[in-house]
């Protein structure tokens, strides 16, 4: 009896999808209460070995970034793609642990995306101060970039 409630315990705490309500704010921990597709754990996680989800409708293809656990919390990005080009990198997820995670991801977050949006891959310079964030940022969007089958057109 104790044994089949252990398992059904296991089960229902890796269903369950967690959303913080906060709304798409970039001080927020989860972004638009989306629930992450994949679970990274560990600091040295291969984001490669879990893909999120692709979603194609059309020329526009959305692809999700694995959750890519840090020292400071969980990253996921979700790339939008259309003609060849990256169109749009949402923050699904970012660290948000205490107020000084909120403040320096609130900075970092649009420059990560502004980067990777210019570079049209996720090749880009780690943020002063947001190193970790950084990282999970870029495996997150390669992941999502790769399980797209995407290359950049010039």
């Amino acid at each position: 009896m104790w044994f089949l409630a252990t398992i059904a315990l296991v089960v229902l705490l890796f269903s369950y999808r967690t959303s913080t309500g906060l709304g798409g704010s970039p001080s927020a921990g989860t972004f638009g209460g989306a629930g992450a597709p994949a679970v990274e754990t560990g600091a040295a996680a291969d984001p490669k070995a879990s893909r999120g989800t692709v979603t194609r409708s059309g020329s526009t293809t959305v692809a999700d970034g694995p959750v890519v656990q840090t020292k400071r919390g969980p990253v996921q990005v979700q790339a939008h793609l259309s003609g060849g080009r990256i169109t749009d990198i949402t923050p699904v997820t970012v660290p948000d642990e205490n107020n000084r995670s909120r403040d320096i991801n609130k900075h970092a977050v649009p420059q990560l995306r502004a980067e990777a949006l210019a570079a049209q891959n996720a090749q880009v310079d780690a943020v002063s101060g947001a190193t970790l964030t950084s990282e999970g940022y870029t495996k997150s969007l390669q992941a999502a970039l790769d399980g797209a089958h995407f290359e950049a057109k010039p």
